[in-house]
């Protein structure tokens, strides 16, 4: 069979420009991991179930950023330490601090939380959310922004907007939402705030699965590490394709989607699925 053309050497300044490797990223407001290519995102403030900070919301949206230009970060696992994910936002840190701004700095901070959601789904790595415990506000935001979601029993997930005089549309909780569970399930979720338990979650759609508390981070791992071994381009473009066709029409997806899988098929993956294939062999994918 016929490999693709071997292309010539990539300009250096094209690489530097396109290619910035995160092994020593340093966090400054959670814990990063990184190792073969999954990185682990920890929100660390177990004391008070891993609420965010201005200062964690605004390197986690650049962290994703960078995601986009990450070559050696081919899958994400966001999680909480200790027994919960995320409580949201702090409320002394910065429910306190927005009764008193005025509007134009309050449309800076909820522009800036906005930002965080459309980095997660611009960043071409799976993202995989790995819930125990309160999962509430922002928290159930990002677990929602995510790609996949793991969760557990005796989770508790909440859009609680609603519950505190605030609109369930944040953050594209009235877009994202519905994609996920349904306009009927999301109209409730959103309207009440109430909180929903793990089982429920599973049962309508939000959690992928459920595993056990002791097992989450494990089954989170292997699911990152599978996705990895996979061919990481094509993921890629797997992503893309399901946040761009929300604003098409069904000829404009399959367009677009004979273009992306023209693309693939252009990838030397391709090539190894299918020599692989005749060989009667499990093919190992490279990302190119």
């Amino acid at each position: 069979m016929t490999h693709p053309t071997t292309p010539s050497a990539l300009d250096p300044a094209l690489e530097r420009g396109n290619r910035k490797p995160l092994a020593h990223y340093l966090a400054q407001h959670f814990l990063w991991a990184l190792a073969d290519g999954v990185a682990t995102i920890t929100l660390d403030r177990p004391e008070r179930k891993n609420p965010l900070t201005f200062d964690s919301y605004v390197e986690l949206r650049d962290l994703f950023g960078q995601l986009k230009y990450a070559s050696d970060v081919h899958a994400v696992v966001v999680t909480g330490a200790g027994s919960n994910f995320c409580s949201g936002g702090d409320v002394h840190e910065i429910i306190g601090p927005l009764i008193q701004l005025k509007a134009p700095e309050l449309l800076m901070f909820t522009r800036m939380t906005g930002d965080l959601v459309k980095a997660m789904r611009a960043c071409p790595q799976p993202i995989i959310a790995a819930v125990d415990g309160v999962c509430a506000g922002a928290g159930a935001i990002i677990s929602m922004a995510s790609d996949l979601r793991l969760g557990t029993a005796r989770s508790k997930t909440a859009f609680l907007f609603n519950r505190v005089g605030l609109a369930g549309c944040d953050m594209g909780a009235c877009a994202i939402l519905p994609r996920i569970i349904g306009q009927g399930r999301a109209s409730e979720w959103l309207f009440t705030g109430r909180s929903i338990g793990g089982v429920e979650a599973e049962r309508s759609g939000f959690f992928n699965r459920l595993c056990e508390p002791e097992q989450l981070a494990a089954d989170a791992a292997a699911l990152a590490r599978d996705l990895v071994a996979g061919p990481t381009f094509a993921n890629g473009m797997t992503k893309t394709m399901l946040h761009q066709e929300w604003s098409m029409s069904i000829d404009q997806a399959i367009e677009a989607e004979a273009q992306a899988q023209a693309i693939c098929m252009l990838t030397t993956d391709y090539h190894r699925a299918y020599e692989a294939f005749v060989a009667k062999q499990k093919p190992v994918f490279q990302g190119n």
